[in-house]
Parts: C-alpha cells; structure tokens; sequence
C-alpha cells in the first residue's frame, strides 16, 4: 500500500436516503463544519464521515489523492476495510478506486470480487474481504484532478442510481474543500518560511552589521554552495547561529 500518511475515523452509521430539501440542508451543514476547521487532514477526514453518513447504502467511505508519480494513495478511512481494498489496488495497479482517481471514470460496482475481465487480479485477491460493494467517484477542483470519494458496502448491489447522485454531489463539496484547504496549508507554511528566512537575515544583519539584501546575499551564497534550500539553511543558521558549510 502506497507509504503516504492517512487518518482513520472510525466507522459511522450507515448511510439513509434523504429527500433533496434535506440533502440540501445537510450538505450546507457539512460545507460550514469544513470552513470551521479547514485544515487538510480534518476536511478529509469529514468527508471520509460525512459518505457514510448521507450516501444510502455506504458502511465505509474514503478519500484516496493523487500524489507525485501519479501516485494514489489513501488520505482518510472510516474503516480498515477501506485501507485493505486500497492496499490490494495499490498492489495490483487496477481497480474503482483507481480509474475514478488517475482516468476519472466513475465506478458502481456489485461486487468486486467478481469483477473478473475489468480487474482480473484484484478481482481474484478481492474476494479474501468477502462481497464487496464499491462506489467511487472522480474528485476535482476546477480542472485539476485531485483523487477519488469511495464508498464500501459488504451488501451486494449495495449502491444504486441514487446513491451515485449523492455521492457526486459530495464529491463537487469535497473538491472543492480540500483544495481551499490545500492552498490555506501552503500559505501558512510559506508564511512560516518567510518567518524563519527573516530571523536568519536578522542574525546576520546584526552579527555583520550589514543591510537586509547583504545578509539575503550572504544566505543564498550558502544555499548555492551547500545545494541545499534557502529555508533549510535558514533553520540551520537560526539553531546553530552558524551559516552550514560546503
């Protein structure tokens, strides 16, 4: 299974039909709790709950993203069954999960140990989990692809029309959250580099007694010669209170 950390959050209720007007309701609901807490992991996790929750049929539900590589790898799980499933895709090279992250085809699947001529090989291993209903879905922001929304039943034919409907409609959420959230991740830790280069700059402007661009020369040479990043010579110098050398 792809090596990437992910967060388990424990296996809510199964998921009930709504009708619209609350379907509505509780989506708006979901998109004010992930604005509430909008850091990568805890969107992630939310959305991983919140499948269970409003998709009929789902007992299990993740979030699996796409990483360097086009590599898929599992980000939240409500339930070790999902991380098994995905440990078997990530093995094997083929699967639901994987078409509707890498190809964005989206998958309804009965049961997907019996899925011989789509996934032959994680068909056969599959059935080791036993029956197995699984429903993913393509997750985006704009036009970049970020993974998928899966969502397990151990019910055969678990997931009809319906559910997909739903489902799609909280893949559009999700998108959208978790790549707010991804930029609000970035910011913070570019504000963090900033903050670290400045105290660096600071040590040497007064050690040397030199100006800001003469002490942002001093760290770029070190960085240029160690062929190391500039934040990473930054934190060497701020712990150390020497500049790394070659």
């Amino acid at each position: 299974m792809d090596g990437d950390a992910f967060s388990s959050t424990g296996a809510p209720a199964v998921g009930t039909r709504s009708a619209d007007g609350d379907l509505a309701q509780q989506l708006a609901e979901l998109v004010d709790e992930l604005q509430q807490d909008p850091s990568h992991q805890a969107v992630l996790d939310r959305t991983a709950a919140a499948a269970v929750e409003l998709v009929p049929g789902a007992q299990h539900a993740g979030v699996c993203l796409v990483r360097a590589g086009r590599r898929v790898g599992p980000a939240s799980a409500t339930s070790e069954l999902v991380l098994r499933l995905d440990e078997l895709q990530a093995d094997t090279g083929e699967g639901p999960c994987w078409d509707a992250a890498l190809h964005q085809r989206a998958a309804r699947v009965a049961d997907v140990g019996a899925e011989v001529e789509r996934w032959p090989e994680l068909a056969s291993r599959a059935r080791a989990l036993g029956t197995l209903s699984v429903l993913c879905l393509h997750v985006r922001s704009g036009k970049r692809g970020l993974g998928a929304l899966k969502l397990l039943s151990e019910e055969p034919g678990a997931f009809d029309a319906e559910a997909e409907r739903v489902a799609a409609l909280l893949a559009v959420h999700a998108g959208r959250a978790i790549a707010d959230a991804h930029q609000l991740e970035n910011l913070q830790l570019g504000l963090a580099h900033r903050d670290v280069i400045g105290q660096a700059k600071g040590i040497l402007m007064e050690r040397h007694r030199i100006t800001a661009d003469q002490a942002f020369a001093l760290l770029a040479s070190a960085s240029q010669h160690t062929n190391r990043k500039l934040h990473d010579v930054a934190v060497d110098l701020t712990a150390s209170g020497e500049l790394p050398q070659r």
